[in-house]
């Protein structure tokens, strides 16, 4: 296979024998784990065909220290030990290969050549040092080599094989032998660090809710709410984003690049919390067999009594696919070998994009997708092109909501492009798509008929039944184009969902305004996601949205009195998130775990509208790692340069979690909270986790005494209040023989109440005394008993 793809190109320009030439200062070793003394870790088998296999194994026959990678049961000549090296090598460079290998099989001939191969993505395959060793020998590959100039690296994989030849397996001991390596080592200059992505501008600005957040991109926005959180599944925008680090402007978003989901989600449509990205596609991706993951779709459905959770996407324009989890945070897994909608579906003739895959769960449980867009067919008239191009299609999803039944229909919407998506409500279905710009993809020059959308806008329709959504259907403009509402540069097509949350409609959409206000009234197509409400007419017709700044109402206060993800944000400046090892504190072992990094001086985090209560917090706790010493947090209320209420001295060994504690003064009511970040140059620490410890509420410090005498023959009950607090109580004193109210006590006095019982004998009983006082402006009741005793005048 890949040695007969690669070896002529090798041979001659790549192979270089003899010693390794001398590494130069830049030089780095850029295979991890290469002696095997962690184990597998960084290594599997070559899977870059769908008949390569074979088992790895980690064995003590090393040519040095304890361990070697032993590969067996191989079922084609490339299969052998892999790493991954994406993004470590660079083309033009050059780069020094060793390995050693050695094979043991007494039925195999007495010499065998391996190679150590690159394989750069699709079918090609170059050889990079080969080794000749004798059964039983230790071979030693050791080779130079330069990747062409012209050589594409996003995909690098480093591996191990023998020579190629079509049907191995009829001598499997000639061809597919087992073997042991050691000592793998690529040593040469690895690329320049990319451009940082951290966005150091304020992105999204205190008060405001709109864009969601200001860290990072997010586009084609699909909100799905459940049990008190919505849920923001998104287009990874920030995959490509490459700000140059003089300008800060980076390159034009390259939409063939994004193979990852972005998701976020929120208990109050202010507060969002970084998932971080599902890698949905790519030779990494949970679908590796797809290239891209553009505007997600998503559903739950209950199946043989267990919820699943559907998550859909578009690869590219030729096909959609689907992944599925256990919640909607995941983890996913693909139950396909192939994708769900692609140009065999049955009714999909005639569409040119088979992408935007919008999932609906029906009230009855019946499910549908929606799909498709692009250019119109060339068999229709001009007119008809432009008005009704007939380029979207609804199909019924199976009952195991990964394959679909029966044909697609066809969706008349009106100058339609992409982007349907359909919600449920009350009994009544709305499909909402974006809009085309015309041009000859759509009969050339034309006007769209009265109460058509215009360019970019996001039109919708209406209908009893969720396959049938004829041009009749058609209701209006439901959101103009976003660059009305937010200017120069924020223009472009649209992708929105409708959800429901606590009683209430919402619209998604994106524009890039976090991308203005980066670059200015320039933006290179970078979006950001947005949240309105949608409200209706009495006869069920959508009011048209408004696009702002200023988003939707905080549905609750944040509750603090718990372990939250420091990557929850309100609002930011100048920090980033990044995927550590381990699951969520707040959200569970299975939900990936995200950290707060790129903390530089006077960079900051804030939450919205933080509910302390009466009683207030005492203390802040963060989970922090420094990455040096003197620096610090200060928490504040109300706004970046607020009171300070805490500070936390980041203390503790540099590289090493920590659990970090600073008391707290006056944080009490409700109020925005700014944690702002202080030190040297350079990253101070990264933070993990938040959370508060409430004020224990105040006391009284009151003690009561009853005692019983006898006066002319009756009992008589004498109860007394002792205030040892510092500020007076007034008490109420219940007994069963009466009760006695604004008794004022003075600090560090007692006062006695009588009750005369009228009764010769007494039974055992209690005093119930109430008091109340005020604590630092703050009224405070303490309750306390005194029992009575059974008592006798006879």
């Amino acid at each position: 296979m890949a040695a007969v793809l690669g070896v002529a190109i090798a041979a001659s320009a790549l192979l270089v024998s003899g010693l390794a030439q001398p590494a130069t200062a830049a030089d780095e070793e850029l295979i991890a784990n290469g002696g095997f003394e962690s184990g597998l870790e960084g290594w599997f088998v070559n899977n870059g065909n769908a008949t390569d296999g074979g088992t790895l194994s980690i064995v003590g026959d090393a040519y040095s220290g304890a361990s070697a990678i032993k590969i067996a049961g191989r079922t084609t000549t490339g299969s052998g030990p892999m790493q991954d090296l994406s993004g470590k090598v660079q083309a033009g460079q050059t780069y020094t290969i060793k390995a050693r290998v050695k094979y043991d099989n007494a039925s195999s001939p007495a010499t065998k050549q391996f190679f150590a191969t690159m394989h750069y993505g699709g079918g090609t395959y170059t050889n990079l040092g080969s080794t000749t060793p004798g059964r039983g020998q230790w071979g030693y590959i050791n080779a130079t080599f330069t990747i062409p100039a012209s050589q594409s690296v996003s995909t690098a994989r480093l591996f191990i094989e023998t020579p190629w030849t079509s049907s191995p397996s009829s001598d499997p001991n000639t061809h597919l032998m087992d073997f042991v390596v050691d000592d793998v080592s690529l040593v040469g200059t690895p690329p320049p660090p990319p451009p940082s992505k951290t966005i150091e501008v304020v992105g999204k600005l205190p008060g405001e809710h709109n864009p969601l957040i200001g860290h990072k991109f997010g586009a084609d926005g699909f909100g799905y709410a459940e049990d008190g959180r919505v849920y923001m599944f998104m287009t990874n925008d920030t995959q490509g984003y490459a700000p140059d680090p003089v300008t800060g402007i980076s390159p034009q978003i390259n939409y063939g690049s994004i193979n990852q989901i972005t998701l976020i989600s929120s208990e109050d449509l202010v507060n969002w919390t970084d998932h971080g990205e599902i890698q949905v596609a790519g030779p990494q991706g949970v679908a590796p067999y797809t290239s891209n993951s553009w505007a997600p779709g998503f559903a739950k459905k209950t199946i043989n009594g267990v919820d699943k959770y559907f998550l859909y996407y578009a690869n590219g324009g030729g096909s959609s696919n689907v992944l599925v989890g256990d919640s909607p945070i995941g983890p996913w897994t693909n139950v396909r070998s192939s994708t769900l909608i692609n140009g065999t579906t049955p009714g999909a003739s005639g569409v040119s994009w088979l992408f935007d895959p919008a999932p609906l769960v029906t009230d009855d449980g019946k499910a549908y997708l929606y799909f498709g867009g692009g250019p119109a067919s060339t068999s229709f008239p001009a007119a008809e092109r432009f008005n009704n191009p007939k380029n979207i299609r609804v199909i019924e999803l199976g009952d195991d909501m990964v394959s679909t039944k029966g044909t697609a229909a066809v969706v008349d919407a009106p100058v339609a492009f992409e982007a349907a998506q359909v919600f449920e409500r009350q009994g009544k279905y709305y499909l909402s798509y974006s809009s085309h710009f015309g041009g000859n993809d759509f009969g050339g020059s034309q006007t769209a008929l009265p109460g058509y959308p215009g360019g970019g806008q996001i039109g919708y329709m209406i209908s009893d039944d969720p396959m049938s959504f004829p041009k009749e259907a058609y209701a209006g403009v439901l959101f103009p184009n976003q660059s009305q509402f937010f200017g120069a540069g924020t223009g472009g097509n649209n992708h929105q969902s409708v959800f429901e949350f606590e009683g209430k409609y919402y619209f998604t959409y994106h524009a890039p305004t976090l991308n203005k206000r980066v670059n200015g009234n320039t933006t290179q197509g970078y979006r950001s996601p947005h949240i309105q409400e949608l409200t209706f007419n009495e006869d069920g017709t959508a009011k048209q949205v408004v696009g702002d700044y200023a988003g939707v109402a905080q549905v609750k206060d944040f509750d603090p009195f718990r372990t939250f993800e420091a990557e929850t944000l309100g609002w930011s400046k100048g920090i980033a998130t990044q995927k550590v090892d381990g699951g969520s504190p707040q959200f569970g072992a299975a939900a990936p775990n995200l950290v707060v990094k790129d903390i530089d001086n006077g960079d900051w985090t804030a939450l919205s509208s933080v509910a302390f209560g009466d009683a207030g917090a005492a203390s802040v706790t963060v989970k922090v790692k420094p990455l040096q010493s003197g620096g610090s947090i200060n928490v504040r209320t109300d706004s970046e340069t607020g009171p300070i209420v805490g500070t936390i001295p980041v203390t503790g060994t540099a590289g090493q979690w920590t659990d970090l504690t600073a008391d707290l003064a006056g944080l009490t009511g409700t109020h925005d909270v700014f944690f702002t970040f202080q030190g040297g140059s350079g990253d101070l620490f990264e933070l993990d986790t938040w959370s508060f410890a409430e004020s224990a509420a105040p006391s009284l410090d009151v003690s009561a005494d009853a005692a019983s005498r006898c006066v002319a023959g009756k009992s008589v009950l004498t109860v007394k209040v002792t205030n040892s607090d510092e500020v007076p109580v007034t008490a109420t004193v219940t007994t069963p023989y009466g009760s006695k109210s604004s008794i004022v006590i003075a600090p560090g006095k007692s006062v006695s109440s009588a009750f005369t019982t009228r009764q010769a004998n007494t039974p055992a009983g209690a005093a119930d005394v109430a008091v109340t006082a005020t604590v630092g402006g703050q009224q405070v009741s303490t309750a306390v008993s005194a029992p009575i005793a059974a008592h006798s005048c006879g």
